[in-house]
């Protein structure tokens, strides 16, 4: 099989390359793709060891004329990239040969068995997943140089090689995505790979959107099924309905570190957009659910929500759609700036939620569990983890911005210089204000353009339901009195809205120290009650291994992180950490299982 498999990447990779090669002598002529083979026969050559072919090389591409630069780098570019996709196939179809073997056990559900082996109960299997929390976080970062479109149509050419390969038996499918290829890969060579305007933090956004429509809106159902399935074979029953072991959070839109495109005005827009998206996505779902829940067998309490019809399912689904049609259009209304005057729209998951298990039970309580089951189970999985809102919207700023805004604030009111008192007149100063009733910031109060911005930005959260939201972040904290400005600029600005507030130990000075940062924090009298024995940490990982170097990094991070769960532990409050893995290495990336194991032990 394995041989096969192999001969099968060749295969492809054979055949993305003929292709390319016709797309180029279709656009530059067979002379150029002549010039392209002679330079790949010279470099295989020479990378075997022969000397001449290698000097051969050098000298003749020297004295290739100017205008055949580029064109020669855009066709080894694509080429390697058409390499790529054929060896990431490959790999995807050797995981799923290897799950498939017979008596093997996929990677999950081997999992679950050593759980059990090691004494844990099935009801104890079930309540850890869920309630296991791990929230994938989407972030965009300039050094993402891969436009989305070129990325949407190699998974296209992925998606024509496996039909190609399931095609046996049906030869006209197999033709027919041999054309479709040959398609994607003209028009993949006819697109501009750079991009030539930086994309704006709402286009960073819906790239991220873009992401859940076009993979996560199908990916969490399935892996929720494949869960159930498992656990339904080793604990005899589901993970529970409202139970999301995964959840996304992101950053596009809410990361202003640094970056003065991040505005409160931005981020607005950004929450909006994603009401948007989500409402338009689950129209789709509830469409399918009206064509299909066409029974009228019912429980008395649906029956009661849906009045005297002969359909109840698709009543209570009809009015639901509605409500989803209206929050379409009221997100359209607010981002196109004009005022909505339609119906009542739906503002929080439950009112979502409620509706669709009622729909639930009622098909469990007249033994119809089969159907409930279905469609209907997948939708209750995907409101369970993406909300009304898609994903939760992190705020991150600098610690200097907040301490700026205190400061022009001590200034204005007569009482000193905040930036110049010690920490200690900081943290009494702060605490103090945080447990009075009155309000600290005059009403119309007359600031820089900076510390505006900062208030604004406190603004937009105290308009949202606390579930649009997820952490606000302190970039370069250093001490108690960083994370208590946060705390008070939300209580002054924030209303009623209050989220957690981590503060982000990165460079190696502040990763050393961050224990006794939190420490003294969970120290304070007072501070414990506003975060409800709860704090969050974000351990960064690109700043220290720029600092540092990546393995003294990485030790640094181990060493921070023992330290935070040590000093929490003491005090008798939960943690959790954030980490702040990017992609590459240089950001932290690297295989995600290997990263995981590299972790301090669980306690």
């Amino acid at each position: 099989m394995s041989h096969d498999l192999h001969e099968s990447l060749r295969d492809n990779v054979r055949i993305l390359g003929d292709s390319l090669g016709r797309t180029i002598a279709d656009d530059l002529g067979q002379a150029f793709v002549d010039k392209i083979e002679t330079i790949r026969a010279h470099a295989k050559r020479g990378r075997q060891g022969d000397s001449l072919q290698q000097r051969e090389l050098i000298e003749y591409l020297r004295q290739l004329p100017e205008h055949d630069l580029l064109p020669v780098t855009r066709a080894f570019n694509q080429f390697l990239n058409l390499a790529n996709i054929a060896e990431q196939h490959y790999r995807a179809r050797f995981r799923r040969v290897e799950d498939y073997k017979p008596g093997s056990q996929p990677v999950l559900g081997e999992l679950l068995k050593r759980a059990q082996q090691a004494g844990n109960s099935p009801r104890k299997l079930v309540e850890t997943l869920a309630n296991m929390r791990v929230e994938l976080v989407l972030t965009a970062h300039p050094t993402e140089v891969i436009r989305r479109t070129l990325i949407q149509k190699y998974d296209a050419i992925d998606e024509c090689l496996t039909a190609i390969e399931s095609s046996d038996d049906y030869p006209e499918r197999g033709t027919r995505a041999q054309g479709r290829l040959e398609e994607l890969i003209s028009q993949a060579w006819h697109t501009d790979e750079i991009r030539h305007e930086r994309p704006t933090p709402v286009d960073e956004a819906k790239w991220g959107f873009a992401v859940i429509e076009n993979s996560l809106w199908q990916a969490v159902p399935d892996f929720h099924r494949d869960l159930d399935n498992l656990l339904l074979d080793t604990a005899g029953e589901r993970l529970p309905l409202d139970a999301a072991p995964i959840r996304y959070a992101s950053w596009m839109g809410g990361d202003r570190d640094g970056n003065p495109n991040v505005t409160a005005r931005v981020t607005r827009e950004v929450l909006l957009l994603g009401r948007w998206m989500a409402a338009d996505l689950y129209l789709r779902d509830l469409e399918q659910l009206k064509t299909e829940l066409s029974m009228w067998k019912a429980n008395s309490a649906l029956k009661a929500e849906a009045g005297d019809v002969t359909e109840p399912y698709r009543e209570v689904l009809k009015r639901l759609l509605a409500k989803m049609e209206a929050t379409r259009d009221w997100a359209k209304a607010e981002l196109e700036g004009y005022n909505y005057d339609g119906g009542p729209i739906i503002e929080t998951r439950d009112q979502l939620y409620s509706p669709l298990l009622a729909c639930y039970r009622s098909l469990c309580d007249v033994g119809l569990d089969t159907i409930a089951n279905g469609a209907l189970l997948d939708t209750l999985r995907r409101v369970a983890v993406f909300g009304v809102t898609l994903t939760k919207l992190d705020l991150r700023q600098e610690a200097s911005r907040h301490a700026q805004v205190i400061e022009e604030l001590t200034s204005a009111l007569g009482l000193g210089h905040y930036q110049e008192w010690d920490e200690t007149k900081r943290q009494e100063f702060l605490l103090a204000e945080l447990a009075s009733r009155r309000p600290l910031i005059p009403r119309r109060w007359e600031c820089s353009a900076e510390s505006r911005e900062v208030l604004d930005t406190f603004k937009v959260i105290a308009q949202e339901h606390s579930e649009a939201l997820g952490t606000y972040i302190i970039s370069m904290a250093a001490e108690p009195s960083d994370v208590l400005t946060v705390a008070l600029l939300m209580k002054e600005v924030g209303g009623q809205v209050t989220l957690p507030i981590a503060p982000l130990f990165e460079t190696l000075n502040d990763l050393d120290h961050a224990g006794e940062v939190v420490d003294k924090l969970l120290s304070i009298p007072g501070y414990r009650s506003l975060i409800d024995d709860r704090q969050e940490v974000m351990i960064g990982y690109s700043d220290s291994a720029k600092d540092a170097g990546q393995l003294a990094a990485a030790w640094a991070q181990y060493r921070a992180q023992e330290s935070l769960v040590n000093v929490c532990e003491h005090h008798g409050v939960d943690l959790t950490l954030f980490h702040g893995r990017g992609g590459t290495v240089g950001r932290g990336g690297g295989p995600a299982h290997a990263a995981i194991l590299s972790q301090p032990p669980v306690r």
